[in-house]
């Protein structure tokens, strides 16, 4: 018997990149999240309009690869054509004066596209911020009475409570108004 050999370890070897087991009891709770907001955004997507939908979909193509492989087609083909490098095909824009023209044209109504797309990220990105700080709110509060009513138990069961000034704060609840005048307050660029 080889004495170097290391001994086999029981069971089948498992892969550095397997995933863990998920955790028991929390993943039918994430798929019920995720779920729940795959839904919403489909009944968000569905109630938008069609100028939306078609602002959507011309920044997404011009947001793409093949948005550039056809301008460098075309760009380039109308550059070849006019500098009179293709036998045939006679000049028709010697100064490039209507190539100009339409890139501006084309540039103000895709500035336009993006702005509406971009219009519509931020609305969804301030629901978002929104829900978020709804949530924030409901966790502060909810950490508040659970402070207290530990408090409580523990003063119940005999448990000595340090009188720990933070324990105190701890169990008030905050003002968020405050807390926004305080930040602005703050803020440099409010003060200047």
């Amino acid at each position: 018997m080889d004495s170097h050999r290391q001994p086999e370890t029981a069971g089948p070897r498992r892969s550095p990149t397997q995933p863990p087991p998920s955790p028991p009891g929390l993943s039918s709770v994430l798929a019920r999240n995720i779920r729940t907001l795959s839904e919403r955004r489909q009944r968000e997507e569905s109630g938008t309009s069609f100028q939306e939908r078609l602002a959507g979909a011309v920044t997404r193509f011009t947001g793409s690869m093949a948005f550039v492989y056809l301008h460098l087609a075309l760009f380039g083909g109308w550059v070849i054509a006019n500098l009179g490098l293709v036998p045939g095909v006679p000049v028709w824009d010697p100064s490039f004066v209507i190539l100009a023209s339409w890139a501006s044209v084309e540039a103000i109504f895709l500035s336009t596209f993006v702005l509406i797309a971009q219009n519509r990220m931020a609305a969804a990105a301030d629901r978002r911020a929104d829900f978020d700080l709804q949530i924030s709110l409901l966790a502060e509060h909810e950490i508040t009475k659970l402070a207290g009513l530990l408090e409580a138990v523990a003063r119940r069961l005999d448990v000595a409570v340090a009188a720990d000034p933070e324990l105190q704060e701890v169990k008030q609840n905050i003002a968020p108004e405050a807390v926004l005048d305080e930040i602005e307050a703050a803020d440099p660029e409010n003060n200047a």
